[in-house]
């Protein structure tokens, strides 16, 4: 698994499901309940995690969606 990015905005997170799931590409959202554990809601970013051989095409995927990070 790679990491594809990580994200305290709960919509970019579902957009960028979406359109990973369009593509026929899984992705693993990680430390959903991180947060709620240690006390601090959204104190901890989500990551969005994709496996080895769809990391270049979901990259991809979000540069052209305008969800790729600086």
């Amino acid at each position: 698994m790679k990491l594809l990015f990580a994200s305290n905005d709960p919509v970019r997170i579902a957009f960028a499901k979406s359109l990973l799931a369009g593509e026929g590409i899984a992705a693993f959202e990680l430390d959903v309940h991180t947060s709620v554990l240690e006390g601090s809601s959204w104190a901890l970013p989500r990551r969005v995690m994709v496996a080895d051989r769809d990391h270049f095409v979901a990259c991809a995927i979000l540069r052209d969606n305008g969800l790729a990070e600086d």
